[in-house]
């Protein structure tokens, strides 16, 4: 089962979520308890039922000892809002699985909930340190595209393959109907849209959501479970004046400990759910995580061979809660009993996580 004391004693046993939508009209408190009570339910339990809960934010959401009272939690035991954003989407199916093994919970409420657009939005925060706004990079897609530059560059990959990213994307979130983005994208279409940060397009950037999602992971009760979870990083994309390889995001770090740590191999996975925040981190994570070869890369794309990838159409299609709608799809996926292994990850530019789920 892989290096981890944890591999396989904790199940992904309840999956929920809100509509997601650009102007919710609600508060992140009510988003966030509508989806931990959707969570609860599929797995079969009663809120009261959990013992602990977990969340992540960057001060856009409700804390935990406010929707734990919510949802009518009279007695909540290990509990944390952990401070981050798309690095703890995977990861933190490693801090219940912990809790879980150590015997500190038996049902593990997780959520992210944000309005994303008609709140606080994403792209208006500043990434890292003042001095990057000195060269124009005052949130996360200047600073992200900066690396895209340079991984295009090197890879020989066009706007041509960032298309096919974005197009195949839609053509998955098609029968989707949470999904936020459902129309189909030619090449024309894909080109007359208008830059953010070159080379990346309005339509290269993920959907900026108002909604909530939460997972209930037990360690008593059935569904997906967690193989192996890893997190980290190095000086690469968002530690840029530090980094050799300023397009170096975290698969390129954590990939290689999550193959030892799980004790299994690229060729295991069978359905990934990337974080897919820009589409410049599909190619690079398939390259970093050996599903595909940087060589092979341009005509993979162009042929379409990615489409296994988020069927629902991640968070460049669906929405966007922080990449924890991928996670809630992935457990779908390895329900349906057409998938044993899903990969999912979390990214943060040179820092994040993956996990695997098996079914």
């Amino acid at each position: 089962m892989g290096t981890q004391a944890f591999a396989g004693r904790a199940a992904v046993a309840g999956i929920g979520m809100t509509a997601l939508t650009r102007r919710s009209g609600r508060a992140e408190l009510e988003l966030a308890a509508e989806a931990c009570r959707a969570a609860c339910a599929d797995a079969g339990l009663r809120p009261g039922d959990v013992d602990a809960m977990l969340s992540y934010h960057l001060g856009d959401s409700a804390p935990v000892v406010q929707v734990a009272r919510a949802l009518g939690v009279e007695r909540l035991g290990w509990h944390n809002d952990i401070a981050g954003g798309g690095t703890q989407a995977a990861s933190i199916l490693g801090d219940a699985a912990m809790l879980i093994h150590a015997g500190l919970a038996r049902h593990v409420l997780i959520y992210r909930a944000l309005n994303g657009r008609s709140g606080r939005r994403m792209n208006t925060v500043p990434t890292g340190p003042q001095e990057r706004l000195t060269y124009g990079l005052a949130g996360p897609i200047p600073l992200f595209a900066l690396a895209a530059t340079r991984y295009l560059h090197e890879t020989g990959l066009t706007e041509e393959h960032l298309h096919a990213v974005v197009a195949q994307s839609r053509e998955n979130a098609r029968d989707n109907p949470r999904a936020l983005r459902r129309e189909p994208l030619d090449l024309a279409g894909y080109l007359a849209r208008p830059y953010v940060a070159t080379p990346l397009r309005t339509v290269d950037c993920c959907q900026e959501t108002d909604g909530a999602c939460a997972l209930l992971v037990s360690g008593e009760l059935d569904g997906p479970r967690v193989r192996a979870v890893v997190r980290g990083g190095g000086p690469g994309c968002s530690s840029m004046d530090r980094a050799a390889d300023v397009s170096a995001i975290f698969s390129a770090y954590v990939a290689p400990m999550l193959w030892d740590a799980s004790g299994m191999r690229p060729a295991d996975v069978d359905v990934m759910l990337p974080y897919d925040a820009y589409s410049w981190l599909v190619p690079r994570q398939l390259e970093d995580f050996g599903l595909a070869a940087r060589e092979e890369l341009g005509e993979y794309l162009l042929e379409r061979r990615h489409a296994w990838l988020n069927p629902h159409g991640g968070l460049l299609s669906e929405g966007y809660v922080h990449g924890l709608n991928n996670v809630a799809q992935a457990v779908r996926e390895l329900r349906t009993g057409r998938h044993e292994v899903a990969l999912v990850t979390g990214f943060g530019g040179s820092y994040g996580s993956a996990a695997l789920l098996t079914a």
